[in-house]
Order: structure tokens, then C-alpha cells, then sequence
């Protein structure tokens, strides 16, 4: 009965804000940001908040699993983008610090820092984050103290709006080749939903996908 439920408030979702199109998702070859194999056949976006509890509660229950069964076979590919639900303070720093580190290559050591923090971070902390995974300290410096990326993090956000996101997280599903279309649209999925319902809608879109 609670499966049926959150399936139809998947459902519903996906009707409210219209045909998705690929012009919503922009461009999803973020390699930084990007986790398992790039011609996978189905793609998940993530737009999330590193101080966002529910955010958290996705990367310690659901994202392990997700990652065991379909990202590390090769059936799906998994994109993070930004979503601080402020305009300033820890968590816009947080997305700033996990950029920094993309610049020099380690984008997910510091992107699983972060959440393994359980959503408490410190802006004093970031600079010894970076240390610890091993960056090069006075470039993560520069980087951090001149808040670069923000532009690009605040896109993400714009982007998650236009697919009718509101508060974090939510997800996108849908096919990596020729993305949502009127017959196969996008499945958004607006919360840290339990795994059995994203394993669900991906066993769907697979038994479906094209053969290869």
C-alpha cells in the first residue's frame, strides 16, 4: 500500500510539471560528476544540499545500494548536480569546497566528506577536508576563498527549479540516448524515496530500453 502511494506521488509529479524535454536537463557531461560508465543506458540526476537531512538520509541508505546493483554494473549513470537552498552560508560553501576538489580531480572523495558529516559542516572545516583527501593546499585555497564556481552551482539550482524541484532532493530518470520524450518522459522523483521505489522505476525504463 505505501509502494502504491509513493508511486503515485511519483506520477503525479511528473504531470505537474508537463513533458520533460532535454532542454530542462541541460547538459549532463559534467565528467567531474559523474559516477559509473558514460554510455550506460539510463541516467539519474541527483540535485542536492549537502546540509539537507533527507539528502544525507539518500546518501547512507539508498545510494549504497543503488551503487552496488545498477551504477558499478554498468546499467546506470549517476550525475550530482547543486542544489543549496540558500543563497549563502555552509551550504553554498560546501558545493563551492566539492567543486574545488573536481578542479583537481578528487570532486568524490570530497563529495562523500561532506555528506558522511551528516549535513553538520563548519565553514571552518572545508580547508581541513581538502587536506585530508589530499589536495594541493594553496590552489583549494585560492579556489574556496574566491568563491569560484558559484555561478555554475546556482545554474544547477535554476535547472532543478525548471523541473519543478522546490526543496531537496530530487531525482531525474531517464534514458541517457535521446532523452525524456513524449513516450518515454522523465520520471521525477521529489525525495529521498526508499530503494526499492528507484530500483522499480529503473527495472522499468531497462526491461524497456532498446537492445544494443
Amino acid at each position: 500500500m505505501m509502494a502504491m502511494k509513493i508511486l503515485r506521488a511519483i506520477a503525479v509529479v511528473v504531470m505537474a510539471v508537463g513533458p520533460l524535454t532535454q532542454s530542462h536537463a541541460g547538459s549532463i557531461t559534467d565528467d567531474e560528476r559523474i559516477r559509473g560508465k558514460m554510455d550506460a543506458p539510463i541516467t539519474l540526476i541527483e540535485y542536492s544540499d549537502f546540509t539537507c537531512g533527507y539528502c544525507v538520509k539518500f546518501f547512507r541508505e539508498t545510494w549504497p545500494r543503488l551503487q552496488a546493483k545498477y551504477i558499478d554494473t554498468g546499467k546506470v549513470r549517476f550525475i550530482y548536480r547543486d542544489y543549496p537552498r540558500a543563497d549563502q552560508g555552509v551550504a553554498v560553501e560546501a558545493a563551492v569546497a566539492a567543486r574545488c576538489a573536481g578542479a583537481q580531480g578528487r570532486y568524490w572523495p570530497m563529495h562523500d566528506r561532506l555528506f558522511s558529516g551528516g549535513g553538520r559542516l563548519d565553514s571552518g572545516a572545508f580547508k581541513g577536508f581538502a587536506k585530508a583527501i589530499g589536495l594541493e593546499p594553496v590552489t583549494f585555497a585560492k579556489c574556496f576563498d574566491e568563491r569560484q564556481h558559484l555561478e555554475s552551482i546556482f545554474q544547477d539550482r535554476q535547472e532543478a527549479n525548471r523541473w519543478g524541484f522546490h526543496g531537496t532532493p530530487g531525482f531525474i530518470l531517464m534514458r541517457t540516448v535521446g532523452g525524456p520524450t513524449e513516450k518515454e518522459p522523465a520520471i521525477a522523483i521529489p525525495g529521498a524515496f526508499p530503494f526499492e521505489e528507484f530500483a522499480e522505476e529503473i527495472d522499468r525504463m531497462l526491461a524497456s530500453a532498446p537492445r544494443s
